[in-house]
């Protein structure tokens, strides 16, 4: 899946990107995988470098999931004695910020590590840098690709990036996997419009979509992408109206509240399914309203389900402390932290070679599943495995006001429910 604009997104690190809404939610991840042993001259705390937006829903949730991390190791101990220290930076969904950041932390803050953003332009803008500065980084929500094209392209140079997360290709897997069985199954629905947001990370999704979805038995009517800056959906949900589709699959992340609200208040008819990554936080039925009623979307893991037996006592702790449930990025997050405190202690240096050696045996049971990352040798280098026992995801739906897992069965604690104005019935064609 390697991409012709890859090497022109490397050669242009610091190019500044639009603000997006829910800004770089990166800041929390590399808290606990920080934790390094042992060097034995140095008895101080190791640090642990994070980047993002602080103001956005979903950077604080990678915020809080790093501090809950770090005072987990530091509550056990530390790793071989030494505490976490996090240091964050916020940069403003801008990957200039970010990478000056980046390079802040590397040679003045003097980090063992660094967690960046979720936002896929902004991981490319620092993926670069991760292997000039060799500084090992780990991006817990970044989809796109490129990141692990990257890697397995040139090794030598990259090796130091890792991508904490399913990439697009998997997400779109999975949204086709739960179409099979919860749309084209029960209400033998059998055509689709594609809604997307114009961004890196959904260029593959789609792609995989158009490739999965009439595999499932979904023909792919129209792929619409749209600018992320868009604030009138009615067009939109006009032309596909007009096409008739019996579903909507969605790849949205930044702009999830607008078109959510404006599906709603046009009484659009027909059900959206796919990755809408803001209603993965706690606050989006909220911030919709209650037009979220409804609304499905793929993410990593909910704070009900025991997707592994350690997801429901981290969620547990999150909403203890914070008050509210950790989006799909805060999972990733802790796991993503987890595992660089479990490399560096089987490193028992904080030599960046030995870290990335040893994050490549990770095999970790993590709040998502089973993390591990693929090798140098494969398509996704360094990026988070997917599959049975591994990492899947799940499905939840909005309904009254909460999160319900409807997805896949073995989890699930719920049935779909829609709103009134949504038929279910596929259409005739």
């Amino acid at each position: 899946m390697e991409d012709p604009q890859l090497e022109e997104d490397q050669m242009n690190p610091t190019k500044r990107i639009r603000k997006l809404t829910l800004g770089a939610t990166a800041l929390g991840g590399l808290a606990l995988g920080a934790a390094m042993p042992a060097l034995a001259a140095d008895s101080g705390p190791i640090k642990i470098g994070v980047i993002g937006e602080a103001s956005s829903v979903a950077g604080a949730s990678i915020i809080n999931a790093a501090k809950l991390a770090a005072d987990d190791i530091n509550q056990a101990g530390g790793i071989d004695g030494r505490k976490v220290e996090i240091i964050t930076y916020d940069d403003h969904s801008s990957a200039s910020d970010a990478v000056s950041a980046f390079k802040r932390l590397a040679t003045q803050d003097k980090v063992a590590a660094v967690v960046g953003s979720y936002i896929s332009e902004i991981a490319l803008a620092i993926e670069p840098w991760s292997g000039r500065l060799h500084m090992p980084y780990i991006t817990p929500g970044a989809a796109s690709t490129k990141i692990t094209a990257a890697v397995h392209k040139n090794y030598k140079m990259n090796k130091y990036t890792f991508q904490g997360w399913l990439n697009s290709a998997f997400l779109a897997q999975s949204v086709c996997d739960f179409g099979k069985d919860e749309m084209v199954g029960p209400y033998h629905m059998k055509t689709a419009v594609i809604m997307s947001e114009d961004a890196a990370w959904t260029k593959p999704l789609d792609e995989t979509y158009k490739k999965c979805l009439p595999k499932v038995g979904l023909k792919v009517l129209d792929e619409i992408r749209f600018n992320p800056d868009t604030t009138d959906f009615t067009p939109i949900f006009n032309k596909i109206e007009g096409q008739h589709p019996d579903v909507i699959v969605t790849g949205i992340s930044h702009v999830g509240v607008r078109p959510t609200v404006q599906w709603h208040d046009q009484q659009v008819p027909l059900p959206m399914f796919g990755i809408s990554s803001q209603a993965s936080t706690s606050t989006f039925w909220k911030d919709t309203n209650g037009a979220a009623e409804g609304v499905l979307t793929q993410t990593g893991a909910a704070p009900d389900v025991a997707t592994t037996p350690k997801t429901m006592p981290f969620a547990k702790a999150y909403q203890a402390k914070f008050g509210d449930s950790p989006s799909y990025v805060g999972y990733a997050a802790y796991d993503d932290v987890n595992a660089f405190a479990q490399a560096i202690k089987r490193a028992g240096s904080t030599d960046p070679d030995k870290i990335v050696a040893e994050m490549e045996k990770t095999k970790m049971v993590g709040t998502t599943g089973t993390v591990q990352f693929y090798g140098k040798d494969n398509q996704y280098a360094h990026g988070l495995e997917y599959g049975k026992g591994k990492v899947t995801g799940l499905f939840i739906q909005w309904q009254s006001g909460k999160q319900v897992t409807v997805w896949p069965e073995d989890v699930a604690n719920g049935k779909m429910k829609f709103p009134s104005f949504v038929k279910l019935t596929a259409a005739t064609h």
